[in-house]
């Protein structure tokens, strides 16, 4: 019985090892595998990696409509997205058809279903009336002339915490102040989505552990309407890092129980956060009724006369405000710079001069006033070369929703400043420090690093501007086709992208294009050289197709 037993257990362990083997032969003659180094020139080149021709429409690209009728990701039929500014009060439910937050916000205002639209009444958590009478509410707190919120030009940039599907940030707008509007997806789920496909500034983030991809003294006023953060967290982190984001003088709005409530818990937060805010040299200047306003200092000269060991403590010399791609936040308070201190100040100009005008902290970035105005004069006439090459098939209102995928010193977002649209300026992580000149100029972006996916919702923008972009992450060997596939994810049907680069690049990325069904309408043109051309550059224009009209051929 024991040599039986004995005999069957090498038998199996015999046959476990035949099947493993012959796994081993067939799973590596047919899985696929990561691209080497050595692979990478043959993956830009648009050419199957193992035949070395390239495959237009059965290859790398065959995963975006081979299971289009069978995928329940892959929307069937996509309505254009309304355009703006009636994209503000109503957009297509097919688009985003998520009407939870409807149920659930009914009688606060958010949103809601109207037949095959959903719309936006303009109303919010703590403002069931409107946000256009709170935000004037606000402006009365601060006595500003006329209750304007923007104050003659000076309240700018915005960073609207935990702001539901944005009309704080919408009726914002009109008064030229930008938001940048801010929410994680959470029990909310899609609201930034909501918010894109309306039309207003706003991206994916949440507070947490990490800072903000956003440099250092980039907004006149944060504001926070029943937001649901615990701001006392981690010895105040959190704080700490609105306190990092705005400028001299910066307001913090803020609207929530604590600041009214008479019971003992909402008390007891009340105290506590009055207490860090006191010792971080905030000082409130105005409370009514739900809502309290704080300011920061000025300058430094509060820190200075701060008891020794008072906490949060000053952060060190060499820690570097404006550093914020996957950089933990720190329980400090970043102090002014001399300059900034002197001046008890920003210096920055009143809107809308400032976005012409050279700011303070270019020297920051070793970049001089007149190389600055340089790039602005550069970027106004290319941007008029482009809507020339694109006059044909555009019409006034196009375009709302424009990503700048290498934004520079912004001059490309201050080319389209006249027209009704809006620039998320993406500042690449190897050159994150020039971001804060794109606020200076009262703009808005972010840092990214474009070998990665961008943290957007699907169908999100009308225009992806591409200046040597794909060129920098061949550099760095990422994959064009994965950055290819990225673009067309968050680009709108009939959208365009414009890829300016080197003319191995552009030749590469026309090989994709009927893959990709950003054939609808081409262009491509060798442009004037300038200061910025680096050697010879072509600049390349696709239109993106309907996945319907895709649809209908298969």
């Amino acid at each position: 019985m024991k040599q039986r037993s004995e005999l069957v257990k090498y038998v199996l362990i015999g046959l476990i090892v035949f099947l493993g083997l012959i796994c081993l032969y067939y799973g590596s003659s047919i899985a696929p595998g990561l691209p080497r180094a050595d692979d990478v020139v043959a993956i830009d080149d648009g050419t199957d990696p193992v035949i070395r021709d390239f495959v237009p429409k059965h290859g790398y690209f065959d995963e975006l409509s081979e299971d289009l009728e069978h995928n329940p990701e892959v929307p069937k039929s996509i309505p254009i997205p309304i355009k703006w500014p009636a994209s503000r009060d109503e957009v297509w439910k097919a688009n985003i058809p998520h009407t939870q937050l409807a149920h659930e916000k009914s009688d606060q205002n958010w949103m809601v279903v109207t037949g095959d639209k959903i719309r936006f009444p303009g109303g919010g958590t703590h403002f069931h009336d409107g946000a256009d009478k709170y935000i004037t509410a606000i402006a009365g707190m601060l006595k500003f002339p006329g209750d304007k919120l923007n104050n003659g030009g000076k309240i700018r940039n915005v960073l609207d915490v935990g702001c539901g599907v944005a009309s704080f940030g919408a009726y914002l707008l009109p008064l030229d102040i930008l938001a940048m509007s801010l929410a994680p997806n959470d029990v909310h789920e899609n609201q930034i989505q909501f918010a894109l496909e309306r039309g207003i500034p706003s991206t994916l983030g949440v507070l947490g552990t990490k800072r903000l991809p956003f440099p250092s003294r980039s907004f006149e006023l944060a504001h926070c309407s029943r937001c649901r953060i615990d701001w006392l967290q981690r010895g105040g982190i959190l704080l700490l890092e609105l306190d990092r984001l705005l400028r001299p003088g910066g307001y913090f709005v803020y609207s929530s129980p604590e600041a009214y409530a008479h019971d003992a818990e909402n008390r007891r937060i009340w105290n506590a956060m009055y207490d860090l805010l006191r010792r971080m040299c905030w000082r409130v200047v105005s409370r009514r009724d739900q809502t309290v306003i704080w300011a920061k200092p000025l300058s430094n000269s509060c820190y200075l006369k701060r008891n020794s060991g008072t906490l949060p403590p000053l952060c060190l010399s060499y820690d570097d405000p404006d550093a914020s791609w996957n950089v933990l936040m720190k329980t400090c308070i970043t102090p002014y710079s001399a300059k900034m201190h002197r001046e008890k100040g920003s210096a920055l100009e009143p809107w809308p001069n400032r976005l012409t005008a050279a700011p303070p902290r270019l020297e920051e970035i070793n970049v001089g006033s007149e190389e600055f105005l340089e790039d602005t004069s550069i970027w106004h006439y290319r941007v008029d070369e482009y809507w020339k090459q694109m006059k044909s098939v555009i019409q006034k209102d196009s375009f709302r929703n424009i990503m700048d995928m290498n934004s520079n010193l912004g001059g490309f977002a201050a080319a389209i400043n006249d027209k009704d649209v809006w620039v998320m300026n993406v500042a690449p992580v190897n050159s994150s420090s020039r971001l804060k000149i794109i606020y200076d100029r009262g703009l808005i972006g972010t840092v990214h690093d474009w070998c990665e996916s961008f943290s957007t919702y699907p169908r999100a923008y009308d225009l992806l501007h591409a200046w040597k972009v794909f060129s920098e992450i061949e550099h760095r060997g990422c994959s064009a086709e994965d950055l290819l596939i990225e673009m067309d994810r968050m680009l709108r049907p009939e959208g365009f992208v414009i890829v300016r680069d080197k003319p191995s690049v552009i030749n590469r990325v026309r090989k994709f294009l009927t893959a990709l069904r950003w054939d609808g309408w081409l262009s491509e043109v060798e442009p004037r050289i300038d200061a910025l051309s680096s050697n010879e550059e072509r600049v390349l224009i696709a239109r993106k197709k309907l996945w319907e009209e895709v649809a209908q051929k298969m």
